[in-house]
């Protein structure tokens, strides 16, 4: 279940802050889940208490790029993916080693 919801983490400078400080992690979710799906299935793949999940939904930027194809300079556009992202808080004594997947209480 939780595969199919969670994509993959956010490794990012500002989240490694986050990570640190205020005990939240983020990750790229399905654009269908809801919070209470996305607290479930951090709650059963790394076994961690969450407190809050908060959700971003970003939509795509429309860009313009030129391609060079056989000596002849093709001017065309296209769309970055729509994604979600939720930053979940856990609670002060759990954490999740993202790298191995882990979680430690």
């Amino acid at each position: 279940m939780y595969s199919e919801i969670i994509i993959k983490p956010v490794l990012t400078e500002k989240m490694a802050l986050l990570e640190e400080r205020e005990n939240k992690y983020a990750f790229l979710v399905k654009i269908d889940a809801n919070k209470t799906e996305i607290k479930k299935a951090i709650e059963s793949k790394f076994d961690v208490k969450v407190l809050k999940v908060a959700t971003i939904r970003q939509i795509g930027k429309h860009k313009q790029m030129t391609v060079k194809s056989g000596g002849r300079t093709i001017r065309t556009t296209g769309k970055r993916p729509d994604y979600k992202k939720a930053i979940i808080s856990l609670e002060s004594n759990s954490t999740i080693d993202i790298m191995r997947g882990e979680a430690s209480n």
